[in-house]
């Protein structure tokens, strides 16, 4: 989900400010984030509310690329601004290039978005430490996924972002397998490679727990996360929630190091992107390097 091109280097005075924008979305509308031709996406809207403000094409860079249909509570981007551009957003009795870009920047996404205002939401738009980098400065990306395990939980109100799965779940069946993927590992049974990318990531959270309505709540965290990857953590850990399989059988999984057809993919509509988590500013730019360096090689 993370392996866009990276961001040119910026400065401040006299080069290009790095501006952070934190947002959430409804992903269900929209064919993914990533722009592409003929589709509405999320970076698309973005980037046409963005160039319609700055009269000018831009680019931004997202912490993690969501699939079709996957929502964000926690997406983070950055973009490069010149300094004119910055100092030139505030009018009238706005004092704040931050608050007044995140002003005009919600104005023209509502323009944009039409029958879908509100499907996009920018929460807070600040100045980037030096070094930052939305991408390649994050710790980790932690994601949620809702799980209704049973006709007795199918609430209608919430079936846009929840799955409906017809047997009932054992949770401390699914945490033990869950458990057996933690790590530093090849994920490559359960990522769609993409040439030139890693499939090596860190899971540091898989687990599983029954909320206070009844629904199950996956929690899946990682340095990053390749294509399908946790779609296909859950996918899979059903099987083992529902008894068809041992929960050893993920570990198996883990080890084969291939897709074939036990790898199926959950639905997309109960994961969201929960949270994106940086170092302190000082350290923003040690830890760009560093995962670049990883990412690449």
């Amino acid at each position: 989900m993370n392996d866009q091109k990276p961001a040119a280097p910026f400065t401040r005075g006299g080069g290009f400010l790095r501006v952070r924008l934190d947002l959430s979305y409804d992903g269900g509308p929209f064919s993914g984030w990533a722009v592409q031709p003929g589709l509405r996406t999320v970076q698309g809207v973005l980037e046409e509310a963005l160039a319609l403000l700055l009269r000018r094409p831009i680019r931004v860079t997202v912490a993690g690329r969501t699939d079709a249909g996957v929502h964000a509570r926690g997406q983070v981007v950055h973009v490069d601004l010149s300094e004119a551009e910055w100092l030139g957003l505030p009018r009238g009795h706005e004092l704040d290039p931050a608050v007044a870009l995140l002003r005009r920047l919600r104005g023209a996404l509502s323009r944009g978005l039409g029958e879908l205002t509100g499907a996009i939401e920018v929460h807070m738009v600040s100045l980037a430490p030096v070094g930052f980098d939305a991408r390649f400065s994050a710790l980790w990306r932690r994601y949620s996924y809702r799980i209704a395990d049973g006709p007795a939980l199918w609430d209608p109100l919430e079936r846009y972002f929840t799955l409906w799965h017809p047997n009932p779940l054992d949770v401390s069946l699914l945490n033990e397998g869950a458990s057996q993927l933690l790590g530093l590992q090849n994920f490559l049974s359960f990522c769609k490679p993409r040439e030139g990318a890693t499939t090596i990531r860190e899971l540091q959270r898989f687990e599983f727990s029954r909320s206070e309505d009844g629904v199950i709540v996956a929690t899946v965290q990682a340095d990053a996360f390749c294509h399908n990857m946790v779609r296909a953590l859950v996918g899979s850990a059903l099987y083992v929630g529902e008894g068809i399989e041992e929960p050893g059988w993920l570990h198996e999984r883990l080890l084969a190091q291939k897709r074939d057809a036990k790898s199926i993919l959950a639905a997309p509509h109960p994961l969201v992107l929960e949270e994106v988590a940086y170092p302190s500013e000082g350290e923003m730019l040690a830890r760009a390097e560093l995962t670049r360096a990883v990412r690449q090689h």
